[in-house]
């Protein structure tokens, strides 16, 4: 058998009847002809966000063209059009056969055609001579898009061939969305209209949100207002009014759609254009009685099957929320997602994050992915019916992290971002869940939220120890300063208390730092500083603890030494201290008063006794000293 070809999709909004039609005809062809399809999907205009639909969208540019023997283009579904215009370039410059449907994207790309002029005047047409309505407000879809630019002209033809008005208060532009169907009627509602005999919508969804939103105000349909739809969706045939609309025979054109790629990508003769008819249903909701009964005991089996199937899918989704709420790092998140993906229904679940996933802490928009995708990603999550796996790095431009070895398969590849911050991609192999579940689009917002929660907690974190680092640690001199000495000292001494080991504690005092600054300048003072310090953090051994305790004092703490222990610290001490002194050859020395005690804890003796004590040792020392000695003549 020959190598499968590899044929990709691009497309959005995969939930939707339409889209899942065709896919279910290109899945069909494909399984047939032993192809692989990789379907690029993204849900971008759901939700009213630019920054979201920035993160949507960015999906498409993951497809390595290079990597494909043909791509069936349903940019008819895309809505920005420019994220459309870039998906053609590109296309277009891979110079692989493309198959457009219902577009006139390139004149070089093969065209699937399914005649919605014809279909969308009929329906016109009737609601006007068969209903006599007169008034006619119209839901269009985006005219960037060509099937909506064919159903809005076939509407003002017929207007105007019936010598009717066409008020542009009474036409709303959507985006094939329920929710513009709703929108339009409550505009409707609020410019305080005259209420239209009917109302003609470009597709059934928005039909539908239209008849929610009438009934919402008390109207009825189609006693009160006509409505019709285009599609032919189950949701519209089994609505109640039935819903008028136009039947398209998608399945075909999706199974035809990747029969024309692959015969193309073989070197085949194929036709340039393939068209299709669409045919008028006329129904309850224009006021014609349903012709088309359907058996009784299917209909309630399919009914049945959604909405068990949703309520499957709403316990998922639950069940997997709550308990990524409760994780805390990445690998308690996947550990969740993996347990879940099961129900999915898929032979193969991967997720992909970029390499640079977890981003900076900065927030700015520089220090994340935006557009396109890190060079190399990771899959630390492959979930089969085998079992879990993972691959640490694979270049992005390969797309799987482990290819496909044979045909027939169908992978959706689905955006993971928050916002507009790009975190990776999902793909699911062979399951019906991205196009059939109500909930997928959901089910993808959860667990990319969490991943960002998880990637913010990871920071969050960063930051609380950085602050705990810096509330302990002296940022001239980077050892401990007061606070981390005593943190830390405290823990010691209730250790030598309970132990009885003795408690060693060396005072020193930096000798003649103010002649240092007042002759060569604070900055020069600084830098003597830190070379004590780097004096003193050297001669600690393990389990000693040093800080700085003030301005020119530092401090020594150490448990189970004895009065030889002491004295080696102070010899070792004044050695790397002359050593120093000789490496720098500055004007003045390096030089320091040390007052070493040791005692062992006594009931009524606190810390501060004792580093009292040491203080009043060094102290005793300093004062047989004459600060200027050290001061070398330049």
């Amino acid at each position: 058998m020959s190598e499968p070809k590899q044929i990709a999709v691009i497309v959005a909004g995969i939930d939707e009847e339409y889209q899942n039609s065709v896919i279910d005809g290109i899945s069909a062809a494909a399984k047939k002809l032993n192809a692989n399809v990789a379907c690029f999907a993204a849900f971008g205009g759901v939700i009213a966000s630019g920054k979201y639909d920035i993160g949507e969208y960015n999906i498409y540019q993951l497809a390595n063209y290079d990597l494909f023997d043909g791509v069936i283009l349903m940019t008819n579904t895309v809505c920005d059009t420019n994220e459309k215009k870039k998906i053609i370039d590109r296309v277009k410059e891979a110079g692989i056969p493309a198959v457009t449907l219902d577009g006139d994207d390139d004149p070089d790309f093969y065209n699937i055609e399914i005649d919605n002029t014809k279909a969308m005047r009929e329906i016109v047409q009737h609601v006007i001579k068969e209903h006599g309505a007169k008034v006619i407000n119209f839901i269009s879809g985006p005219l960037s898009n060509p099937e909506a630019q064919d159903r809005y002209e076939a509407y003002l033809h017929v207007m105007a061939e019936n010598q009717l008005i066409v008020d542009a208060r009474r036409v709303y532009f959507g985006e094939f969305r329920n929710v513009d169907g709703e929108r339009a009627v409550e505009e409707l509602f609020q410019a305080r209209l005259p209420l239209p005999d009917a109302i003609i919508c470009a597709n059934d969804a928005m039909a539908l949100g239209a008849i929610r939103m009438l009934e919402k105000y008390g109207k009825r349909v189609p006693e009160d207002i006509l409505v019709t739809g285009f599609d032919n969706t189950y949701n519209a045939r089994h609505h109640y009014p039935a819903l008028t609309s136009v039947a398209r025979p998608l399945f075909k054109v999706g199974y035809k759609a990747c029969e024309m790629v692959i015969r193309a990508a073989n070197g085949e003769a194929c036709e340039k254009t393939a068209h299709f008819r669409a045919a008028s249903v006329f129904s309850e909701s224009c006021g014609c009685r349903n012709a088309v009964i359907e058996d009784l005991k299917r209909y309630k089996i399919s009914t049945f099957k959604v909405i068990n199937s949703c309520r499957s899918d709403i316990s998922l989704l639950n069940r997997i929320t709550s308990e990524l709420a409760e994780t805390e790092n990445v690998e308690e998140c996947l550990n969740v997602i993996g347990k879940f993906l099961h129900e999915l229904d898929c032979e193969q679940c991967c997720l992909c994050l970029c390499s640079e996933w977890k981003g900076s802490v900065t927030g700015r928009s520089t220090d994340y992915q935006i557009h396109g995708y890190t060079k190399t990603m990771s899959a630390p999550l492959i979930w089969t019916k085998d079992g879990i796996g993972a691959v640490d790095s694979f270049p992005s431009t390969q797309m799987y992290p482990v290819p496909l070895e044979e045909g027939g398969n169908i992978s959706y590849f689905l955006p993971l971002h928050f916002r507009e911050r790009c975190l990776g991609y999902y793909i699911i192999t062979n399951s019906q869940f991205p196009t059939k579940s109500m909930l997928c689009h959901s089910l993808m917002m959860n667990i990319s939220n969490s991943i960002e929660n998880i990637r913010k907690l990871l920071h969050l974190n960063n930051v609380i120890n950085e602050l705990d680092r810096l509330y302990v640690i002296d940022p001239l001199c980077g050892i401990y300063n007061r606070n981390g000495f005593i943190r830390e000292a405290d823990a010691l001494y209730h250790r030598c208390e309970d132990s009885g080991e003795a408690l060693l504690i060396s005072f020193i005092d930096m000798d003649g730092l103010k002649l240092i600054n007042d002759n060569y300048g604070h900055k020069e003072g600084d830098f003597a500083l830190q070379r004590l310090a780097s004096v003193i953090h050297d001669c600690c051994s393990s389990g000693q603890i040093c800080a700085r305790f003030g301005g020119d004092e530092f401090i020594i703490l150490g448990a189970g030494y004895s009065e030889d222990d002491a004295e080696a610290l102070e010899r070792a001490f004044s050695k790397q201290l002359s050593d120093i002194n000789n490496i720098l050859h500055k004007p003045y020395e390096l030089s320091a008063s040390v007052g070493t005690y040791i005692a062992h804890v006594e009931p009524g003796v606190t810390l501060f006794n004792m580093i009292t004590a040491a203080d009043q040792m060094m102290y005793e020392k300093k004062k047989r000293k004459k600060t200027s000695r050290y001061l070398r003549k330049a």
